[in-house]
């Protein structure tokens, strides 16, 4: 007879994965992935009707402005809590973080198995990209004279992160996913996003800056 802290079957790879006091995933799928997106959408119909009260602001800028607050606060809220929430797994009161995590382990059992390279990697993201993406968003707004290359950098470093997590799943087998459908939702298409938009938002903001500088290049050759 099974002990009474014994921890139930969970669905993640590999099956001898070691979660003690696992508790199965209590809210449905339409839940978890509904209000994600609906908390999406409604942030980002948000900003998109503050911005569109600022004065001569492309719809580009406000577009961006979208995605930094989105990814922004998608970082430091639920990556932030995946980082500083070791035992969600075991969570009994379908808190909504937790059951998000618990769905997306399905993905990718890294992160339920807490593997040190996926929490580095999340951890950084949280604490640093987070508010930087913020910051952009501000720099946009506002009109500040650092808003390309912060832009640029935070670019950068989403790219970064999001090759390595792909490097490190791959170097160590690419089998972490429960089945092909949360293999090619969560792990491929989700995570997409931020190779996609980060390279569009990179190649602008390059662009933008080689323009800049060329122009006070030509400046300076004018005035001697």
């Amino acid at each position: 007879m099974a002990g009474a802290s014994e921890a139930a079957p969970h669905p993640y790879v590999p099956t001898d994965l070691k979660l003690p006091d696992y508790v199965p995933i209590s809210l449905p799928l339409s839940t978890i992935l509904g209000g994600y997106l609906l908390t999406s959408l409604f942030l980002v119909l948000l900003v998109w009707t503050l911005s569109g009260r600022l004065t001569k602001k492309a719809k580009i800028d406000r577009l961006l402005m979208c995605w930094w607050i989105f990814t922004g606060l998608t970082h430091m809220v639920l990556e932030g809590y995946f980082v500083f929430s070791p035992e969600f797994y075991k969570d009994k009161t379908s808190f909504y973080l937790a059951e998000v995590w618990k769905e997306y382990s399905k993905g990718d059992s890294r992160y339920a198995a807490r593997e040190s390279g996926i929490v580095s990697i999340e951890g950084l993201t949280s604490v640093l990209e987070g508010p930087a993406c913020i910051l952009a968003a501000y720099a946009i707004a506002s009109g500040k004279s650092y808003s390309y290359i912060l832009q640029f950098a935070i670019s950068l470093g989403q790219l970064y992160g999001t090759l390595l997590y792909y490097v490190t799943a791959v170097l160590d087998g690419d089998d972490f996913s429960s089945g092909p459908f949360y293999y090619y939702a969560y792990y491929v298409v989700a995570n997409s996003f931020w190779i996609l938009i980060p390279s569009l938002i990179g190649i602008r903001c390059w662009k933008k800056i080689c323009i800049a500088m060329s122009i006070e290049s030509q400046t300076k050759t004018k005035t001697l």
